[in-house]
């Protein structure tokens, strides 16, 4: 069985750091969704989608939240096959939810349906950025190391 795996095409032949930054995304995408749901239970999570769908922003809003967790894992599982679009498509929703939860928290956006609660913008600020801190070690993985960056050039 070994030689079998040794010698197959479908192995991806990424450098450690990608491996483990594409496994890190599906698992603690994953695993988030399991323990929200089983914080919330089935009637909170009907509750909250209830609460969602009442108006067409934060309808949307929760719609837009679920198509970037599935381009997430989607990004993840191209990052594993060597894709630089996975790297950037990744980065770029990072930025887009780092924002949305930032101008959300302090108000600036309405519907603020994810958003952190705190005494002060500053407050706001430091627990957004300590929340997105697995994300940006993931991100140092894939753009730090330079086998992570060679291995997407020559894709």
């Amino acid at each position: 069985m070994s030689e079998t795996l040794k010698n197959s095409d479908f192995i991806s032949l990424a450098p450690v750091p990608v491996t483990v930054a594409g496994i890190a995304i599906i698992a603690t995408r994953c695993l988030s969704v399991l323990m929200l749901a089983n914080e919330l239970g089935l009637e909170e999570i009907a509750n909250f989608v209830h609460r969602s769908a009442q108006a067409w922003d934060s309808t949307l809003i929760f719609i837009a939240s679920q198509l970037i967790f599935f381009y997430e894992l989607r990004c993840a599982f191209l990052l594993l096959r060597g894709s630089n679009r996975g790297r950037w498509g990744f980065a770029a929703t990072q930025l887009v939810v780092l924002l949305y939860m930032l101008l959300a928290s302090t108000g600036a956006v309405y519907p603020e349906i994810f958003s952190i609660s705190g005494a002060s913008n500053a407050q706001i600020i430091h627990h957004t950025l300590m929340q997105k801190l697995p994300d940006l070690l993931v991100l140092g993985l894939l753009f730090v190391p330079a086998g992570s960056r060679a291995f997407f050039r020559k894709r």
